[in-house]
C-alpha cells in the first residue's frame, strides 16, 4: 500500500514538473490522476461502496479550509472497535477467547484451576454450538486475569506473539497475525494521511490488543485502549500500591483482578478519561460499540459520522446471515452508516487467504453428535 502511494505521488510529482515547464496540464488530467489514486489507495474495497463514499465525502469536506464543516488537524480523532471491526472474529471466536482456551487446555507449562476450564469447556460450546452465555465476556475476563497472572510486561507480549503465529482455524495460508481485514487497514492509512489520530476502542485486554496490532497497525501503543486487569509490582504482594514503593530489584507484573472490561458506556468513559475529546469518526460491529457510535455523532460541535461493519459474507469469512441482515437495518435506523463486508470488500484479508470450514477441528471434541453426522 505505501509503495502504491509512494509511486503515484512521484508520478504526480513529475507531472506537475512537466507541467511548469511546458505551461500546460488540464483540470482533466488532474482528476484523472486524483481518481488513479483514489482507486490504489482504496484497491481492498468494491468500487462504488456506498460506506466508503460516505467517509470519502466526510473527508473532502471536513478537510476544505473554505467548508463550513472544516476541521482543525488537532481535532481530527477516529476510534475504531478491534475484534470484527479491525480483524477477524469469527474463525472460530475472539483471539482472546482462542488463546485463553489454548492457555488452559493445552499449555503444558500451566496447571488450570477447576473454574477456569469450566470457562474455557464453556468458550468450546459457545464456539460450536452456539449456545449462549451471557455471563461469558466477564467470566472470561477474570479467568484471563487469574491466567495469565505473574507475566512481566514482555513476557504476556511474547505470549501473545507466539500464539499468534498459529494458523487460524477454519482457513488456509493465514495466521492470527495475520487476520486483519485488508479494506479497514486502507481506512486507518487513509485517515491518517488526512492527519487524523486514530484510536483503539476495544473491550479486548489493552496488552493482548497492543501486541496483536505491533508491526501491523502504524498506531502507538498509548493509543489502545482496552480491557484492563491490575498491575503489581513483583515484591509488591497484596500491598497497596500507596503503600508500597517500587524498588531497583522490582519487574511490573500482571496481576490477578479485572479491573473493567471496556464494552458499552465504559468504552465512552475510556474515551473522556484517556483521550479527553470526543471522536468525529467511530467504527464499530457490535451493540457492545452502540455507546461509542452514539456519542459520536451526538451533539458533537464538528460534522461527525458513525460506520458499523456487518459479517455478511458466508462465502469468503463465516456468518449468520439472518443476524447479520438485521443488524445492518438496525443500525442504519440508528443513524450509523453500514460497512457490508459481502458488498462492500473486494478483498476481506490478505491475498491468498481461503475459508476452509474442514479445517476448524480445535474444538471437534464439543460438537454434537448431529454435528458429526452432518459433517460426515
Amino acid at each position: 500500500m505505501k509503495a502504491i502511494r509512494k509511486i503515484a505521488a512521484m508520478t504526480a510529482a513529475a507531472m506537475t514538473v512537466g507541467a511548469l515547464t511546458a505551461g500546460w496540464m488540464s483540470a482533466s488530467t488532474l482528476g484523472a490522476e486524483t481518481e488513479a489514486e483514489k482507486a490504489g489507495a482504496f484497491s481492498a474495497w468494491t468500487e462504488g461502496a456506498a460506506s466508503l463514499d460516505a467517509l470519502t465525502s466526510f473527508m473532502e469536506d471536513i478537510t476544505d479550509e473554505n467548508s463550513e464543516n472544516y476541521i482543525p488537524v488537532e481535532d481530527r480523532i477516529a476510534t475504531f472497535d478491534f475484534d470484527g471491526t479491525l480483524y477477524g472474529e469469527l474463525a472460530p471466536n475472539y483471539f482472546e477467547y482462542m488463546m485463553l482456551y489454548h492457555r488452559i487446555m493445552d499449555d503444558p507449562s500451566y496447571t488450570p484451576t477447576a473454574s477456569q476450564i469450566a470457562v474455557a469447556e464453556e468458550i468450546a460450546d459457545n464456539t460450536v454450538n452456539g449456545t449462549s452465555y451471557d455471563h461469558l465476556p466477564i467470566s472470561h475476563a477474570k479467568a484471563a486475569a487469574e491466567a495469565y497472572a505473574g507475566m512481566t510486561m514482555e513476557e504476556f507480549d511474547a505470549y501473545v506473539k507466539e500464539y499468534a503465529k498459529t494458523e487460524v482455524d477454519g482457513f488456509d495460508n493465514i495466521t492470527y497475525a495475520e487476520f486483519y481485514y485488508q479494506p479497514m487497514i486502507q481506512v486507518i492509512e487513509y485517515l491518517q494521511e488526512n492527519d487524523f489520530t486514530v484510536y483503539i476502542v476495544t473491550g479486548s485486554d489493552r496488552f493482548l490488543s497492543r501486541s496483536i496490532a505491533d508491526g501491523v497497525l502504524d498506531i502507538a501503543s498509548n493509543n489502545v485502549i482496552g480491557m484492563d486487569v491490575s498491575l503489581v509490582a513483583t515484591g509488591q504482594e497484596y500491598v497497596d500500591g500507596l503503600d508500597y514503593v517500587f524498588s531497583p530489584e522490582d519487574q511490573l507484573v500482571r496481576g490477578d483482578q479485572l479491573l473493567i472490561k471496556n464494552l458499552k458506556t465504559n468504552k465512552v468513559t475510556a474515551i473522556a478519561r484517556e483521550i479527553g475529546k470526543k471522536p468525529v469518526l467511530a467504527f464499530g460491529n457490535s451493540s457492545g460499540d452502540t455507546s461509542m457510535l452514539t456519542y459520536t455523532i451526538s451533539d458533537n460541535p464538528y460534522r461527525s459520522e458513525s460506520f458499523m461493519l456487518v459479517a455478511d459474507d458466508a462465502e469468503r469469512d463465516y456468518a449468520n446471515l439472518e443476524k447479520a441482515n438485521g443488524l445492518a437495518e438496525k443500525w442504519e435506523s440508528m443513524g450509523y452508516h453500514v460497512i457490508s463486508m459481502k458488498n462492500d470488500f473486494a478483498l476481506i484479508y490478505k491475498e491468498g487467504a481461503v475459508k476452509n470450514p474442514e479445517k476448524a477441528v480445535i474444538f471437534d471434541a464439543y460438537k454434537t453428535s448431529e454435528d458429526s453426522e452432518d459433517a460426515a
